[in-house]
């Protein structure tokens, strides 16, 4: 079965080049559906394929000066009690209904893709009024730009850590929009030092699961992530050019499909 590991990963690496993330969520329905995983070893091994592939990823922006490492350390720091807890409290979960949870943070992911909500609506200022730091005040001093509460970004970075510790998926479609419409980040930016805080939490929870005794199909895993890391060079080049909101739709379509068949599974058949 290790090769067919091959044509999976290339498949998740090409999605997550050509749409710059998203795609490993779908790389725990491989592992379990296809490759015939335990729920519970495949969320532990998609944390050794997410983390690497975010790891080099992430070193492609960085040479690009496009990942702001410190604020990536500051968040995976403050984001490792939730990574941890993520990790011990999915242990603890029927696999069946590990399914269900993941097949439904499918369909979230989905509805994110399809539904892009202004910033508006999410209950944040709209960055339009947000003042230009070059447009100075009667005083000859330009305006103070706002600064995110500590509160918000460890309740951020705990959220993050126990979404990838307890799932095992990156989590990327939250951080960017977070690190923008909270950080204030360029979005270059914030899909570089999104692509550090996973391989970073991902580290984290890895060793929070060894630490239990998981045990990992080390030439599968490593087969899949190679494959994943070829095939989203491949993406990048492939997505120059391509119609992003038509790509993101079949995309979410494609989640729904899976999360449908992953719900009837949980449910019905296991």
């Amino acid at each position: 079965m290790t090769w067919l590991a091959v044509p999976l990963g290339a498949a998740v690496g090409a999605i997550l080049g050509v749409l710059g993330g998203g795609g490993a969520i779908l790389t725990i329905p491989l592992l379990v559906y296809v490759l015939g995983q335990d729920p519970h070893e495949a969320t532990t091994t998609s944390l050794v394929i997410v983390g690497i592939s975010s790891a080099v990823a992430a070193s492609r922006h960085w040479r690009r000066g496009a990942v702001d490492l410190r604020s990536a350390l500051l968040l995976a720091a403050l984001g490792a009690v939730g990574t941890y807890a993520g990790s011990r409290a999915s242990a603890l979960v029927a696999p069946r209904v590990l399914l269900v949870m993941l097949a439904t943070l499918l369909v979230v992911v989905a509805a994110l893709m399809l539904r892009k909500a202004p910033p508006v609506a999410a209950g944040i200022p709209d960055p339009a009024d947000i003042p230009d730091p070059a447009v100075t005040l009667p005083g000859g001093e330009p305006p103070a730009a706002p600064r995110p509460r500590i509160t918000h970004l460890v309740m951020l970075a705990v959220a993050l850590g126990a979404l990838t510790g307890f799932f095992g998926v990156g989590g990327g479609f939250a951080i960017v929009p977070a690190l923008v419409l909270i950080l204030r980040f360029p979005m270059p930016v914030a899909v570089g030092t999104s692509l550090a805080v996973i391989a970073l939490n991902s580290l984290t929870a890895l060793l929070s699961r060894l630490g239990q005794g998981v045990s990992l199909d080390w030439p599968l895993v490593l087969t899949f992530t190679v494959s994943a890391i070829v095939g989203s060079v491949i993406g990048e080049y492939a997505a120059r050019g391509a119609d992003d909101t038509r790509l993101s739709r079949g995309f979410a379509v494609l989640l729904v499909t899976v999360a449908a068949y992953m719900l009837v599974d949980g449910v019905f058949l296991r």
